[in-house]
């Protein structure tokens, strides 16, 4: 899992690795989840190996932080412009991306927009950049075509996802762009359904026989 990190966040390196097992799939919280952090949360996992997993949450917004206000934040546009960068961004969700390393961010996007070194590619159009520039390029509209902005992430060392799996705590399912981009408040049931699963189906005893 070689993902170092640099600039805004994680930065990808120069050489490729192997596909992980769980590269590019949607983690779903079941309800026998033990980690309150995680309950009823979904994990697009970016990186997965036997050094460990790494994913983001796509359906905890973050309250009270908009994106236009972050670009600020950051000096990525002075304050004059928010409202104008607000204007052509309204469509980008900030969300609480996981509990490791929560005051940096990463943006998950389509894969119309590339930086060399920087980008890492995952799974069907989906990609990953954290440096500054993405920031840059998408205050000045020149970004991709869809993207979110997570604060933080989510990590396991080695073996630690596959334990959780194996006692339950996860189901998984393919990712897609609805999963990813689309509203956060949907995106739990939606996941459960593609698996044929409604939520209420689920007791938290469930896998426990």
């Amino acid at each position: 899992m070689k993902i170092p990190k640099a600039g805004l966040g994680l930065k990808a390196s120069g050489g490729t690795s192997a596909r992980g097992y769980l590269d590019g799939q949607m983690l779903i919280a079941s309800p026998s989840m033990s980690d309150d952090r995680f309950a009823r949360t979904l994990v697009y996992i970016c990186a997965h190996s036997s050094e460990g997993a790494m994913g983001i949450v796509v359906n905890q917004p973050a309250s009270n932080i908009k994106f236009p206000d972050l670009l600020v934040q950051l000096n990525v546009v002075p304050d004059r412009d928010a409202i104008q960068v607000a204007t052509r961004n309204d469509d980008i969700m900030v969300l609480k991306g996981g509990p490791v390393e929560t005051g940096r961010g990463f943006v998950l996007h389509s894969a119309d927009f590339f930086i060399e070194n920087s980008t890492l590619p995952i799974d069907d159009g989906i990609c990953l950049t954290a440096t500054i520039d993405i920031l840059k390029a998408i205050a000045s509209g020149d970004g991709p075509s869809s993207a979110i902005l997570a604060l933080g992430y989510a990590g396991w060392a080695p073996g630690q996802l596959e334990n959780e799996i194996q006692n339950n705590g996860w189901l998984h399912c393919s990712a897609d762009s609805d999963l990813i981009f689309g509203d956060p408040q949907y995106k739990y049931e939606r996941a459960m359904r593609k698996l044929g699963i409604a939520p209420g189906m689920l007791s938290s005893e469930a896998g426990h026989a």
